[in-house]
């Protein structure tokens, strides 16, 4: 009796291990068919990016004129609303030394938009069973010097590390090391190993914006999928999204950057040239073009790239809201309240870029700026906003570095 009760339980662990396994065989097969493209697609993405100049918005083109005169806006820009293009518009040089003028299809550093690609791909590797949001640091990177901090504490902002760009500088600087090369992610975490900078404070304690977060998280992508992060985002996310004009470029692969729009800090005496911080990749390293990111919103909103409950997991504030309205989700900041529009968005600010990426998720709206000068111009974005009935995303938020109040990124 007891053996046939033991056949049993067997039996039954049997077929719950195989309903599992076929699950998650399933959730594989259907997150892959969602990434193959077909002819139907390009021809509906041919229509979605199709834009005549004739036909514009004259209050967008008047408003973009002025921004450029007035506060010296130098980059692209588009606004698109349902499945249209409203306007658009290059303005200004790609690179002022020689005289080189953006094109539409300029290829920009995306600087801290980069976030919001690393945000996505790490959920579809915890939709594919490859890792999980609690899943510690230390799982994928044995000697990382911190305990407690979780792939969502690192999504959120929340991990409490200190911000690897002005530690690793620092260091390069003061021990005289080749600073035309590019580090590495993995680089960057032995040094983090070896160093054991102080940490900003205590995992899950508050909401500290900065670049390790993301950096770690670009590592552990590497580690997890034994790609580099420009082969895994090529082939899952930019490949599926029909994202042609989009790549990632790091100066450990590259000598030199292989695009035409140079960064210009502030005026325009001098470009910001890349260096050895142009390396690690993840927090920011991701080149791309304004109609690649129309594209990349809409295969976000048609489940082409992750499923609506990883989105709407990405989109849900998991800080205390600034200013009642402003927060940060995974890989996404946003803008959100009791009956107004839900909104998710990333700014940049990256070696002479600037940039703010905006999906007003109700209104079906999307405002790109891509600039090449960090002149400030960007934060005279309010008329626009209300001409487009949208929340002002900026305002009251940030200082005029572009930063929350209280942390030192973008």
């Amino acid at each position: 009796m007891k053996f046939r009760l033991f056949l049993i339980a067997f039996a039954l662990t049997l077929l719950s291990v195989a309903s599992c396994t076929s699950k998650a065989e399933k959730a594989r097969k259907e997150a892959a068919d969602r990434k193959v493209r077909t002819k139907e697609d390009d021809v509906a993405d041919k229509k979605l990016l199709a834009y005549d100049p004739k036909k514009g918005d004259q209050w967008i083109a008047d408003f973009v004129q002025n921004l450029h005169k007035k506060y010296g806006f130098n980059g692209n820009m588009l606004v698109a609303r349902k499945g249209k293009i409203l306007y658009e518009k290059a303005i200004g040089w790609a690179d002022y030394l020689h005289r080189d003028s953006l094109k539409i299809d300029s290829e920009f550093e995306l600087a801290s938009v980069t976030k919001t690609f690393t945000g996505v791909a790490i959920m579809q590797l915890v939709e594919a069973g490859k890792l999980k949001l609690t899943d510690n640091v230390k799982k994928f990177f044995p000697n990382f010097p911190y305990d407690n901090i979780t792939i969502e504490l690192l999504l959120s902002h929340r991990s409490g590390m200190m911000n690897y760009v002005y530690f690793i500088d620092d260091i390069y600087r003061k021990e005289k090391l080749n600073m035309r090369k590019g580090v590495s992610n993995q680089e960057v975490m032995n040094i983090i190993a070896e160093r054991k900078p102080h940490p900003y404070t205590k995992p899950n304690n508050v909401f500290h914006y900065n670049n390790s977060n993301f950096m770690v998280l670009g590592g552990i992508i590497e580690k997890v999928t034994g790609q580099r992060y420009s082969q895994y985002m090529m082939e899952h996310v930019f490949k599926p999204a029909g994202m042609k004009n989009t790549h990632v470029y790091s100066t450990t692969e590259y000598e030199k950057i292989p695009v035409d729009v140079v960064g210009h800090d502030r005026t325009w005496r001098y470009s910001v040239v890349q260096n050895f911080l142009d390396g690690p990749v993840g927090d920011k390293g991701i080149y791309s073009t304004l109609h690649d990111l129309v594209l990349y919103d809409k295969y976000l909103k048609n489940g082409r790239l992750v499923t609506q409950k990883s989105l709407d997991s990405a989109y849900k504030g998991r800080n205390k809201p600034v200013n009642g309205h402003f927060n940060y989700g995974y890989g996404w900041r946003m803008f959100d309240g009791k009956g107004m529009d839900k909104v998710v968005y990333h700014t940049g600010w990256w070696h002479g870029f600037r940039h703010i990426y905006i999906r007003d998720l109700d209104k079906d709206i999307v405002v790109i700026f891509l600039g090449n000068l960090t002149n400030g111009s960007l934060m005279h974005l309010d008329e626009l906003f209300k001409y487009l009935k949208m929340p002002i995303i900026r305002k009251g938020a940030y200082t005029g570095s572009g930063s929350i109040p209280g942390s030192d990124e973008d």
